[in-house]
């Protein structure tokens, strides 16, 4: 798009970590858009802080549910560039597959129609690495980038419904609308297990871009889709910055170790029984509770898996490079951290 004239961005689940990064790094850092739409089906009354917020770009809150397509459409009419981040997460269980399946396949298949339906020619879709791995036999990945071989075989509904998402935003690149619809998919890294813990074999080593990172490459992706459609779509970039190759239980502890924490070690043969105890009660007691805990073979699996990646697809086809260094985005985190409930008067003592 090279005629100069202002941009409408829409951003499904915009209201999410994803969504209000994307939303800041493009108020600063795109000039040309003059509207910035944020879809989701919780709307954040906080954001609305950003309406007029520097009086070139309108900040626009929608509220919708991916899975209707009549809010869809409605949230698309007249966007240039849509970034669908919207999805559910669950790799607890804790979510029926038949749920999952709609808001991450039915939802971006309404994406996909209303782009086409409106004419709408970018879009720019927000995959998971877990659609590549790790997978259940934990089976390493290290340095890999989108052509490496790898055993993929998903074991959960999420990744499953991740991942035929996006063989339809693929094969909806170059669908015929006016000019031609282009899509592309770019994959992050969400470390799915929020507890720490410690074996004495090596503990997988991984990846946890900066969300302002990721967000900027999706602003970067956009930009590339638009100035060379032909290179940059239906192609998929894996995201990673500067953040050091550490195993999920270093990489919290960066943060949270000053307020007392610390590594609890238990065996590898320990958890992997309590994994699958875990696995035998959540079947069993699924007619009468709810049983999801944190720990299951699959969340044990990812955590003992080395997965690292390579960004230099992106850096070559559109000059993605990480906008913030890993000291700013450490000392943001901790920042951020230390606003939790409790941990700052514990910090203290």
């Amino acid at each position: 798009m090279s005629d100069g004239r202002s941009l409408v961005y829409l951003v499904t689940g915009g209201c999410g970590f994803l969504g209000r990064h994307l939303l800041g790094v493009t108020l600063e850092k795109e000039k040309r858009v003059c509207e910035i739409r944020l879809f989701d089906k919780v709307v954040d009354p906080r954001l609305t802080d950003f309406l007029f917020c520097d009086g070139r770009t309108v900040v626009t809150v929608l509220q919708g549910d991916i899975t209707d397509y009549l809010s869809v459409r409605e949230a698309v009419r007249g966007a240039d560039v849509v970034f669908h981040s919207a999805s559910l997460v669950d790799v607890w269980h804790k979510v029926s597959p038949a749920v999952i399946h709609a808001v991450n396949v039915t939802g971006t298949e309404n994406v996909i129609q209303a782009c086409v339906e409106l004419g709408v020619q970018y879009l720019v879709y927000t995959s998971s690495m877990e659609v590549v791995g790790p997978n259940v036999k934990g089976d390493p990945f290290i340095r890999g980038n989108e052509e490496t071989p790898y055993n993929i075989a998903h074991a959960m509904p999420y990744p499953r419904s991740k991942a035929e998402a996006e063989r339809i935003v693929v094969r909806a690149n170059g669908t015929e609308v006016p000019h031609g619809l282009y899509t592309l998919i770019k994959t992050t890294m969400t470390p799915p297990i929020p507890v720490i813990i410690q074996h004495p074999l090596s503990p997988g080593v991984c990846v946890s871009p900066s969300l302002g990172n990721v967000a900027w490459m999706h602003l970067l992706a956009a930009r590339g889709l638009m100035e060379e459609p032909q290179t940059v779509g239906g192609q998929a970039y894996f995201c990673y910055d500067d953040s050091p190759y550490k195993s999920y239980e270093d990489f919290n502890l960066q943060f949270l170790s000053a307020f007392g924490f610390s590594q609890v070690h238990i065996p590898l043969v320990a958890l992997w029984f309590l994994a699958v105890l875990n696995d035998v009660l959540r079947w069993v007691l699924r007619p009468v509770w709810q049983w999801a805990p944190l720990l299951n073979r699959y969340t044990l699996a990812v955590a003992c898996t080395s997965f690292t990646v390579s960004s230099d697809k992106a850096r070559r086809h559109f000059r993605y490079t990480p906008l913030f260094s890993w000291e700013e985005c450490r000392a943001r985190t901790q920042a951020w951290v230390d606003t939790f409930p409790g941990l700052g008067a514990k910090k203290d003592s």
